[in-house]
């Protein structure tokens, strides 16, 4: 088989795929989870268990081992919805969402014609939002490319359907943005990935991690409008929306500052709702002395994260101090 025909077959089984009932997925996806969690066979169902200890050390172990179960079934449910939401009409995808919690919030930050940053962490089913975003606002978005052309011509075309111009993720891409938000545009960030490179040391549940602070660069320069946008499926073959702001302390102090009221809305979002965040991302070892965090064995893990988090405490001790 040539390469421009396992394209071109990889193309319409995603379109294939992307056509099936959304509670098809939902029932595959849980099956799925339901071998994931009975054998153990995934590496992910360890990661997610180191992730809950660190973020949640307060959890007892049935807790922790339930909240898995769950995270790895709403994690998987996502990534089969991912397909339907791509593949679908955007009329489809608006009907979707049966209830919005907060529109006035995008409402009144539209009218102010100051540009809108929507931060969206990994957290539900994120790919839903952008068709009802795009009835009220055009959209920058910045773009990295799938690794399969086949792959990425489908979710390219599917992001870019709904008014939204995709940018790169260089330098060029953040002065569009920028040009948009100073034009009264939408940009959308998630804020809880490890940059390529580079990075700024913040906080994130107690542990320093490589962070990119350009969500609060981004709404300090520009003084847009800040928004914190997440979507929960329901029972109803759907999902209800939510849109809260962001403290208006965001606008204070330098970018590091910035990125730390956002860290904040994130970890407060968790805490309400920790069994709706991907937690298979191996977001604790952006820290140098994490890096093979999650090839180590749970004691050396744990001794590890105490003392980091003793060390950064200290740290601000000191910073008070002075």
């Amino acid at each position: 088989m040539t390469d421009q025909n396992s394209q071109d077959t990889t193309y319409h089984l995603l379109k294939f795929i992307s056509r099936q009932p959304i509670q098809i997925s939902r029932l595959i996806a849980k099956g799925l989870a339901g071998l994931v969690n009975v054998l153990k066979i995934s590496k992910t169902y360890s990661t997610i268990q180191r992730n809950l200890k660190i973020a949640l050390p307060e959890l007892s172990e049935s807790a922790r081992i339930q909240l898995t179960k769950q995270a790895i079934r709403n994690e998987l449910c996502s990534y089969f919805e991912f397909f339907n939401i791509w593949g679908a009409s955007t009329e489809k995808n608006i009907q979707r969402i049966h209830h919005v919690h907060g529109a006035e919030y995008l409402h009144d930050a539209l009218a102010l014609q100051k540009g809108v940053v929507l931060v969206v962490p990994h957290f539900g089913t994120w790919e839903i939002m952008n068709a009802w975003i795009a009835q009220y606002t055009k959209m920058t978005i910045m773009y990295k490319p799938v690794k399969s052309e086949s792959a990425n011509n489908f979710v390219r075309a599917a992001r870019s359907r709904e008014q939204a111009t995709l940018v790169p993720t260089d330098e060029s891409g953040v002065r569009q943005i920028f040009k948009a938000l100073k034009q009264g545009g939408t940009t959308v960030i998630l804020p809880d990935h490890t940059p390529n490179a580079g990075g700024e040391m913040i906080p994130y549940f107690g542990i320093p991690l490589k962070t990119s602070n350009l969500s609060a660069k981004l709404i300090q320069k520009t003084k847009a409008r800040a928004l914190l946008l997440y979507a929960i499926r329901n029972d109803n073959h759907g999902f209800d929306m939510h849109i809260e702001p962001i403290d208006e302390s965001i606008y204070q102090g330098n970018a590091d500052d910035g990125s730390m009221v956002i860290f904040k809305a994130v970890e407060d979002l968790i805490h309400r709702y920790p069994e709706h965040y991907h937690w298979s991302y191996k977001r604790f070892k952006a820290n140098p002395k994490l890096r093979n965090l999650y090839n180590i064995s749970d004691e050396e893990a744990a001794q590890r994260i105490h003392d980091i988090r003793e060390e950064y405490q200290q740290q601000q001790t000191m910073t008070v101090a002075e």
